[in-house]
C-alpha cells in the first residue's frame, strides 16, 4: 500500500465490524441453510459443492477439488467416500497416468446435479431477497475483486 494509510488499522479493530468475520458468518449462515435445503437428498452443502464442481467440468480429480474448495485432502477423501457410498460418484483410473484417479458423477449424481441449482437458488432467494439486482451485481463484483487480488505481498508484482 505504498504511502497509503492502512484501511484496517489494528488499534480500532472490532470483531463485529471485521470484514473477515462478516464474510465467515455470511458463508456459515448460507451453508447452514443449504444443509437444511439438501437434507432431504441426504447430502451436505459441502457434498453438494463437490457434485456441482464435477457436473460443471471445473474439477475432475480429488486434487482439483482440494485446490478449488480449500479443503484438506483427508477431508476430501472422506467426503468422496461418502458420495461414492451413496452412489453419486465413481472413481475411475486415468487411462494416461496410473497415479491419477478421475471422478465422475453416476447417473444418480447427474440427476442430483441437475436439481441442485434450483435448491441453491431457493436459499439465495431467501437470504438475498432484500437486495436489489444492482446490489447483487455489485456484491459479485466486489467478491470477484477480492478473489482476484494479488496477495503475494510483493508490490508491483
Amino acid at each position: 500500500m505504498s504511502g497509503l494509510e492502512k484501511m484496517f488499522p489494528t488499534g480500532s479493530w472490532c470483531i463485529e465490524e471485521s470484514v473477515g468475520y462478516l464474510l465467515a458468518r455470511s458463508r456459515a449462515r448460507l451453508a447452514k441453510a443449504i444443509d437444511a435445503e439438501l437434507a432431504p437428498h441426504d447430502i451436505t452443502a459441502s457434498q453438494g459443492g463437490v457434485v456441482m464442481m464435477l457436473a460443471s467440468g471445473r474439477c475432475a480429480t480429488a486434487a482439483d477439488l482440494v485446490r478449488e474448495m480449500y479443503v484438506d485432502s483427508a477431508s476430501m477423501t472422506r467426503m468422496l467416500d461418502r458420495l461414492e457410498k451413496r452412489g453419486l460418484i465413481q472413481r475411475l483410473p486415468s487411462a494416461t497416468d496410473r497415479r491419477v484417479i478421475n471422478l465422475q458423477l453416476t447417473e444418480d449424481g447427474v440427476t442430483l446435479a441437475e436439481r441442485l441449482p434450483a435448491l441453491y437458488g431457493n436459499v439465495m432467494d431467501r437470504h438475498l431477497g432484500g437486495f436489489s439486482k444492482d446490489e447483487i451485481s455489485e456484491l459479485k463484483t466486489l467478491l470477484r475483486k477480492l478473489l482476484d487480488a494479488d496477495v503475494s505481498g510483493k508490490e508491483g508484482a
